[in-house]
């Protein structure tokens, strides 16, 4: 499994990078995100994440979380993002997109 590991900033300024960085990611056929080290999160941010991972799941390739952090979920959360993005019910370890971790 790929891992994608998301940087602590994913303010509108990082927008461009975000999306290089999860378009290396797009056709594996299961990626784990790690969002633990997130801090800081825009709209733009959670766009860029949503678009991409709307395609993996439309594309039927495995998507998890991994140590998503509080400020990523809140602004999911705040955005009503968060089952878009699997993030409801998500515990500390990780989900997969709507399903219980194995």
């Amino acid at each position: 499994m790929a891992v994608a590991t998301l940087d602590r900033d994913l303010g509108i300024e990082a927008s461009g990078a975000l999306k290089t960085a999860l378009a290396a990611h797009l056709h594996a056929p299961s990626v784990e995100l790690d969002a633990g080290g997130v801090e800081r999160v825009h709209t733009a941010g959670l766009q860029v994440l949503l678009a991409w991972w709307q395609a993996r799941e439309s594309a039927g390739r495995q998507t998890r979380w991994s140590g998503c952090s509080e400020t990523l979920r809140s602004a999911a959360a705040t955005l009503g993002l968060a089952t878009a993005l699997g993030l409801d019910g998500l515990d500390d370890t990780h989900t997969h997109n709507g399903e219980q971790p194995s």
